[in-house]
């Protein structure tokens, strides 16, 4: 069983910035990726990021590309998205989430989520 807890999500102003932190705890002795998945009201969730266990390869979603990065501390367990240029219609609750093996577009793949941090783009 893998625990997966985020944090650093809050409300934030256009143009502004925010760091994610997923940090996982348990059964992690396998090679495994790390993506970043986000829902908006009344909207299915979406593919953000993902990561390999190296951290030398990622996967963007083509409305974060430039404005996204995402890394991670093996060491630690736990992956990052720093997020800049932050528009309103990245407004969603953002989900971290691990599955064994490389990295992934589908959701459906992954393994293990964690319950969700709040991100809101306003002024």
């Amino acid at each position: 069983q893998v625990d997966l807890v985020e944090s650093g999500g809050g409300l934030v102003q256009p143009g502004g910035s925010l760091r994610l932190s997923c940090a996982a705890s348990g059964r992690t002795f396998s090679i495994y990726a790390m993506g970043w998945f986000r829902q908006a009201p009344g909207k299915e969730r979406g593919f953000v990021t993902a990561i390999s266990y190296s951290g030398r390869s990622a996967y963007y979603a083509d409305s974060v590309k430039g404005r996204f990065t995402i890394s991670r501390d093996n060491a630690k367990k736990t992956v990052y998205l720093q997020m800049n240029s932050l528009k309103p219609e990245d407004t969603a609750t953002y989900y971290c989430a691990l599955r064994w093996g490389d990295q992934s577009y589908s959701d459906a793949s992954y393994n293990y989520w964690g319950q969700g941090t709040q991100v809101t783009v306003s002024s």
